[in-house]
């Protein structure tokens, strides 16, 4: 086999930085054509085939470009690391890709330097601007080596992506969704995702742990790993997985949804910049809140959470004061209603005593009545005896025995008649009277017995309004939606009104 003659190849031109992409082609193609007519019959190696490229890339590409391209993957060994690069369309699909190296001696200074700039590390699915130059190993193929990387470029891009991804959520309605779900009443139980063993985590237990022994609210605990580039399907995961678990042993939803960590470095924060993440907080049925990082770092959970804490420990610190707030507002109305129920009472009482003055009153009146018409009766009847009598003395003597037996008989008729009389309106005055009396006892009675605390210590309710300045007795004070209170013998409720039917 002929060794090919290169020696044309060695002596062609090195192309200037300054040279257009159109200039590069146009010598690349009248080199391609030499090399072409004069290796037209040569049979080649593989191996000179293959250094004659190298040749042809180190003469034509030895100067260092930037170019922007992103980590698809990065492996490090010995001291040198090792990239998948590549270029993506609109529509997320790589449209050019190769290798890059960035070698040991040059490694910890530009990894040390992107770092404090950008106070991340280096790390797949970033996209970077890289200085290189183009590289060809007969055994390895093609690469590019790796001399500096711009961390001013990488940052502007997260931003950029921040932007966008804060842009998408305001125009699909999502960014201040879950905003405007009300704070619960009462915070019950709340869900809790953050990374296991997390200081965070410890120092939100501990103030929770404390609260729950009070039996005020009761914390479930689930972890997902926030950092690296599983952590936000892995705390999505986390979050349906919680609900879910939690709606099947208590058939309904928590009360709260609360994501927290502990600060950290910008790169690790960043891996919580995820839309879908972002889009499924939104979306929660529940208040979610969040307290990931310190007052200085903020991430698109931030955004989209129905309320934002610096810190983990100030999420604890907003529910133990939300709740000492209700209990506070509880005794408020406990307060009131006992007030409430004394005044009622009170009035009652009152009310029994003018009644009874009111019976006695009147009893008295209807007896002095009573008695005066048996008086005037009594001393009309002895009138017309008496009448009687001296009419009867005028008559003959004949008729005197007869009209005096006459009249005797009368007069005792008149005075067993009278005694009658006088003891049947007697009785009908007492039993008027006992009758009177009984009244108003039973009258007595029936106040006492609807007395408020009475009434409620029965198994009956009493319903106010949501500000417990009215009883509400028929369905027309009602309609839907509205919020009432349950008035119960040791305690109230709050409900709301679902429909109402009107008899």
């Amino acid at each position: 086999m002929r060794k090919p003659n290169l020696s044309h190849t060695k002596q062609a031109k090195v192309l200037a930085p300054a040279k257009d992409l159109a200039t590069l082609e146009a010598e690349l193609a009248e080199q391609e054509n030499s090399l072409e007519v004069s290796l037209e019959d040569t049979v080649l190696r593989l191996s000179d085939y293959l250094s004659a490229v190298d040749m042809v890339i180190k003469q034509t590409f030895n100067h260092r470009v930037w170019v922007k391209a992103e980590i698809r993957n990065l492996s490090s060994k010995g001291g040198h690391y090792y990239f998948e690069l590549a270029e993506k369309d609109d529509d997320g699909k790589v449209i050019a890709s190769c290798r890059g190296n960035l070698w040991r001696f040059k490694a910890a200074r530009v990894l040390a330097k992107f770092e404090r700039a950008t106070g991340m590390p280096l790390d797949r699915d970033l996209t970077v601007l890289l200085k290189v130059s183009a590289g060809f190993h007969a055994q390895y193929g093609f690469s590019l080596t790796i001399e500096d990387i711009d961390p001013s470029y990488t940052l502007g891009d997260l931003a950029r992506q921040y932007a966008e991804m804060v842009d998408r959520l305001t125009g699909e309605g999502l960014l201040n969704l879950n905003q405007q779900l009300p704070i619960p009443f009462d915070i019950e139980h709340v869900l809790v995702i953050a990374p296991e063993k997390a200081a965070g985590l410890g120092d939100f237990q501990a103030d929770a742990d404390r609260l729950a022994r009070t039996g005020a609210c009761h914390f479930h605990y689930h972890h997902a790993t926030f950092q690296g580039n599983h952590a936000p399907s892995e705390i999505r995961q986390a979050i349906v997985s919680a609900q879910q678990q939690f709606y099947d042993t208590y058939q309904r939803l928590p009360d709260l949804l609360v994501i927290i960590r502990g600060g950290g470095a910008v790169g690790d924060l960043a891996y919580l910049n995820d839309y879908e993440l972002a889009a499924l907080v939104a979306e929660q049925p529940i208040p979610v809140w969040v307290g990931i990082g310190h007052e200085r770092d903020k991430v698109i959970l931030d955004e989209v959470a129905h309320t934002s804490f610096d810190t983990p420990s100030k999420v604890i610190a907003a529910i133990m004061a939300h709740l000492a707030q209700l209990v506070t507002q509880t005794l408020q109305y406990q307060a009131q209603i006992k007030q409430a129920a004394k005044q009622q009472l009170n009035s009652a009482e009152q009310q029994t005593t003018r009644q009874l003055s009111q019976i006695q009153s009147q009893t008295i009146g209807q007896l002095t009545a009573l008695q005066k018409d048996s008086d005037y009766a009594w001393r009309s009847i002895q009138q017309s005896a008496q009448r009687q009598v001296k009419q009867a003395a005028r008559l003959t003597s004949d008729l005197h025995a007869q009209t005096q037996v006459s009249a005797y008989q009368q007069l005792a008729s008149a005075a067993t008649h009278s005694q009658i009389n006088k003891k049947t309106i007697m009785h009908s005055a007492q039993q008027q009277l006992l009758q009177a009396r009984r009244d108003s006892e039973h009258l007595r009675d029936i106040v006492l017995l609807h007395r408020p605390s009475r009434v409620l210590k029965q198994g009956y309710t009493m319903l106010t309004d949501a500000k417990d300045k009215k009883i509400l007795t028929s369905s027309t004070q009602l309609y839907a939606e509205q919020t009432v209170h349950i008035v119960l013998k040791d305690g109230k409720a709050k409900a709301q009104i679902i429909d109402v039917e009107t008899n």
